[in-house]
């Protein structure tokens, strides 16, 4: 019994962490809109599991800013307001500058292989912005600054700042999904920022992000 024990803990874990990533999907595609609720009982019964890896999962995207328990009714998308989209910009700015300002700030040398992977994740980003495919931008834009988050070397500040990039694209998905032409809108300056890091340039890396920053707020009409 004790053998299995461990074994089982893992699959669990892994359907736990499948469940999770599958509902922040439907929510960032707005398949789960703000506001919107349901209990544990039929998103187990929509992905045929158990209740406990749903709960459990339910749980985490409560703790990641996602989702908000509702006392004996369920759990509820989050919808969150343009101050507080002005405010998860600010904060990230403010860290990235810190990271660039504070003591011994400087722009890590990563391994090739990891620069190759960025520069992949970025020009899968840019073609889809290029093309307004904001489905596909999500997806790759979030793995692209993950990776970029990662080489800073923290992942107390990796985490922040995913977690961020999640609640902003929450606030402007809906809002863009309004606008029937999305070509030339959506920031295209991934390649360039990837190039910056290669080559070891943090002020321009740092001018990139600061202008990826601007063009958030400015995309969806809240100016700072």
């Amino acid at each position: 019994m004790a053998a299995d024990w461990p074994g089982g803990v893992v699959r669990r874990n892994t359907l736990r962490r499948q469940i999770a990533d599958a509902l922040r999907d439907e929510v960032l595609a707005g398949r789960l809109p703000c506001g919107h609720r349901f209990t544990v009982k039929e998103i187990a019964e929509q992905y045929g599991v158990s209740a406990t890896p749903v709960r459990e999962a339910l749980l985490d995207l409560c703790a990641q800013g996602l989702l908000d328990i509702e006392e004996h009714r369920g759990f509820k998308v989050r919808a969150f307001t343009a101050d507080d989209y002005r405010a998860m910009v600010e904060a990230r700015t403010l860290v990235v500058e810190g990271i660039f300002r504070g003591p011994g700030a400087h722009l890590p040398r990563p391994p090739a292989e990891d620069l190759l992977s960025l520069r992949r994740r970025a020009e899968e980003a840019e073609r889809a912005a290029r093309a307004g495919d904001l489905d596909v931008l999500i997806g790759y834009d979030l793995r692209f600054w993950r990776e970029l988050g990662g080489l800073v070397g923290n992942a107390y500040i990796r985490e922040f700042l995913d977690r961020l990039r999640v609640q902003t694209w929450m606030f402007a998905v809906p809002l863009l999904r309004d606008r029937q032409e999305l070509r030339g809108l959506l920031w295209q300056g991934h390649r360039a920022l990837a190039d910056a890091i290669a080559r070891h340039d943090p002020a321009e890396a740092q001018r990139l992000i600061a202008e990826y920053n601007a063009h958030a707020l400015t995309l969806v009409g809240t100016p700072g």
